[in-house]
């Protein structure tokens, strides 16, 4: 092990729960000390023989790239600015980076130790290095996983809508039946719920760019030169690719957790929507025969240890307790985010787990479900296109030539006698066979701008 006493009093403090600090968040706080020791250097705030800076800058990046994951064991639950991870950093970059030196060819590089404080957290305060890292952690994630798996999904969705189409369905308000609908039209409707969704991650993004560093302790930027935090961003940048910038209000950025309170809010609510999505389809695929039978699902695995040959909803369900473990988390992250002191939040380890965490579950979740349910599902045509046939609410553009009351009596009649309203219309004579299948027609129904308008009244001699 390479970490140093802070470490070693964090580990026997904070025996809280067996989960360690966010390992993303590590990566970033080592990735951005070696930006830090370049720009110190250069600035003239630390002097170190090339060679000994050489060594903490590969230690460090071999830290972001996760080669030394081991070294980082303190609980998530620890102190509320992360400082005993800061620390962690800074201990394991200083010894390796002594070690490494004292097997170099330098006797200068050699003599001179590095210390955590002095040379590796120069210019920072956990203060403001935590917070930065968990924006870059969080932003990484969203933009390399959660958009492009929300995308996938939005596209599968998106397929659906084309080849669902014209496979009309009941619609249903209250879980009652409503007028007709296409397949089609309630996947563009996932589509493009799931679109906005990303829209709405993509638009907190913004604030989410901004980062504390340069502040320091309490905002103010004591002992770190102004020029710091912009040079080490910019290497951020070009280590990203994301335009990170520094914050407008260091006091503002130090004090409140609001960017990452608003990504977190945004995540409930694509949430809340894949929900509402998964939730749908398996209501649809309810059955095979005393539930909805609408749609067919891939068969992943068993569905019952006793019941053979049962296929159960098992993406749809996954969704669910997905949506359910990142409304908590949301709910964590609120509250967290409210617990801002003057100069500093003191949740932001709390913070960091559960945005992290809810960013990663909506981004395997939206993938697995497009991959897995939504790719294979498969309409049921016939028993569509059955229900559709008998269904009372064919009846509803009969309200415009028949009217209301007239309408719902014949839905009534229809009802208690077994018939489909069609038949109940025709044996009344209330209207011509024509006018009445173009009226009832499900396709029409469900594309009512595909319909040629009728001026037409009641039949000849009817009692309506």
């Amino acid at each position: 092990m390479w970490w140093g006493e802070q470490t070693e009093l964090a580990i026997q403090n904070f025996a809280v729960s067996g989960e360690v600090f966010p390992l993303a968040v590590i990566h970033e706080i080592a990735a951005i000390k070696a930006a830090a020791a370049i720009v110190n250097s250069e600035l003239g705030v630390i002097h170190l023989p090339d060679a000994l800076l050489q060594c903490v800058v590969e230690v460090a990046e071999e830290i972001a790239a996760g080669q030394f994951d081991s070294e980082f064991p303190i609980d998530v639950f620890q102190t509320g600015s992360g400082t005993s991870s800061n620390m962690n950093v800074n201990e394991v970059i200083a010894a390796m980076a002594n070690d490494r030196v004292r097997g170099s060819s330098s006797e200068e590089s050699g003599r001179l130790q590095l210390h955590p404080n002095d040379h590796i957290n120069a210019s920072q305060s956990s203060n403001d290095v935590v917070p930065t890292a968990v924006h870059i952690a969080v932003a990484r994630l969203i933009h390399e996983r959660l958009i492009p798996s929300l995308g996938v999904l939005s596209r599968a969705l998106r397929t659906g809508a084309l080849r669902f189409e014209d496979a009309v369905k009941i619609g249903r308000t209250h879980l009652m039946d409503a007028v007709p609908v296409t397949l089609g039209q309630e996947f563009g409707g996932m589509a493009r719920a799931v679109e906005l969704g990303i829209e709405r991650i993509q638009n907190s993004m913004v604030r989410l760019m901004e980062l504390p560093l340069g502040g320091t302790a309490t905002g103010t930027g004591l002992n770190a030169p102004p020029e710091f935090a912009g040079r080490v961003i910019e290497i951020i940048r070009r280590r990203t690719g994301l335009e990170f910038r520094e914050a407008e209000d260091h006091f503002e950025a130090q004090g409140g957790r609001d960017a990452l309170v608003e990504v977190s809010a945004m995540c409930r609510s694509v949430a809340i929507s894949l929900y509402k999505i998964a939730n749908d389809i398996r209501w649809m695929a309810s059955g095979p025969m005393g539930g909805l039978q609408e749609v067919r699902l891939l068969s992943l695995q068993a569905g019952s240890s006793i019941m053979a040959g049962k296929t159960n909803p098992i993406m749809a369900e996954v969704v669910c307790q997905v949506v359910a473990q990142v409304i908590g988390n949301e709910a964590a992250v609120a509250f967290a985010g409210a617990s801002g002191n003057f100069e500093m939040n003191v949740m932001v380890p709390v913070i960091a787990r559960n945005v992290l965490s809810s960013v990663s579950l909506l981004a395997e979740a939206a993938r697995s479900f497009a991959d897995k349910c939504i790719d294979g599902l498969e309409p049921s045509l016939a028993h569509m296109r059955d229900t559709v046939s008998r269904s009372p609410m064919l009846s509803t553009a009969l309200t415009t030539v028949l009217g209301y009351d007239a309408v719902r009596k014949i839905v009534h009649e229809a009802e208690a006698s077994g018939r489909t309203i069609q038949q109940v219309v025709a044996e009344q004579g209330l209207l011509d066979s024509e006018t009445l299948a173009r009226l009832t027609d499900p396709l029409n129904l469900a594309h009512p701008g595909r319909a040629i308008p009728l001026a037409v009244g009641p039949a000849e001699g009817s009692s309506v």
